[in-house]
């Protein structure tokens, strides 16, 4: 008997997990923990990835809500699994509970991919890289040339994009986050990225603002790119991040949420004839980054956008 990936395993199947996954052929050796999780189209990307490098083995949803994460990663440790993604709520949680992390995750403090090795747990972060190689994709501009408004700056996706805007000397980055205690850390941790003075005019390259209408407004005459990093739009019920009303058509604009259709956001860009995206380039990066530290070899990175697509 063959089951589906399309099954969404939770931490009681983790416990069990010899017996729940005995039958499941091909093995499922990777997987993505979250909460909501169901919604998640890694598995697409990852199976088409397997697939294409003819590995046996498969990639599967694990809904694992935020007071389990520390007993899931424990019940991986002892587990047949290649790693797991970890996304919402799980990036910045997840930091705590690994053994190592590379460079570029221990100065976020946020990790979305983790690999197994001797039942250690060695944790990564591709959401900067990700990001960085959406915005070429889609916008065809690299982020060192932009001003960047972060909404939602706080959370895991949202740090790890500011501290990629900050190592590529972006010419300006606003942090906007509902706990301004949040941005301000960040603010004071990236503040040595932007001594150096580069855009002509009065504003300051690094600031750290509150979610407020008035505030962002200020900000948006020197703004370029705005990214919506906070969970916003992943229900249709969701409103946009920002009001329709402040954007205009010198903006770009990249929802990191992606579904299958338009988030609030970006109907908003649209009306105000500004350029957007959504986030289903970032995955496509940042999986294919997941994918080479797992596998040290290059993704099949073709395969995966035709099975996104």
């Amino acid at each position: 008997m063959t089951k589906q990936t399309t099954q969404r395993f939770t931490l009681a199947d983790l416990e069990k997990w010899h017996d729940v996954a005995r039958e499941i052929d091909p093995p499922i050796r990777l997987g993505i923990f979250g909460d909501p999780v169901a919604h998640s189209l890694s598995p697409d990307v990852q199976n088409a990835a397997l697939r294409a490098c003819k590995m046996n083995a498969q990639y599967a949803r694990f809904h694992i809500r935020p007071n389990e994460l520390r007993s899931a990663l424990r019940f991986l440790r002892n587990l047949d699994f290649e790693g797991v993604n970890l996304t919402v709520p799980h990036k910045i949680a997840g930091f705590g509970q690994i053994d190592k992390a590379n460079e570029f995750a221990s100065r976020v403090g946020s990790v979305n991919t983790i690999r197994l090795r001797d039942k250690k747990l060695v944790g990564a972060n591709t959401d900067g890289e990700g990001f960085l190689r959406a915005i070429r994709a889609e916008f065809s501009v690299d982020v060192r040339d932009l001003r960047v408004m972060i909404i939602g700056a706080g959370g895991g996706t949202g740090r790890a994009i500011a501290w990629q805007c900050a190592l590529e000397n972006c010419e300006r980055l606003v942090l906007v986050n509902r706990t301004p205690e949040k941005a301000n850390a960040i603010r004071e941790r990236l503040r040595p990225f932007f001594m150096e003075p580069r855009v002509l005019g009065p504003a300051a390259r690094l600031e750290a603002i509150a979610w407020e209408e008035s505030s962002i407004r200020m900000q948006l005459a020197d703004t370029d790119l705005i990214v919506n990093a906070t969970p916003l739009g992943m229900n249709s019920s969701d409103p946009a991040p920002i009001p329709a009303r402040l954007l205009a058509p010198h903006h770009m604009v990249f929802d990191c949420v992606y579904g299958p259709s338009k988030t609030a956001l970006l109907h908003a860009a649209e009306q105000a004839g500004a350029r957007s995206a959504n986030g289903i380039s970032m995955l496509l990066h940042q999986g294919a980054l997941s994918f080479s530290i797992w596998f040290d070899r290059e993704p099949p990175i073709d395969a995966m956008r035709t099975a996104l697509l």
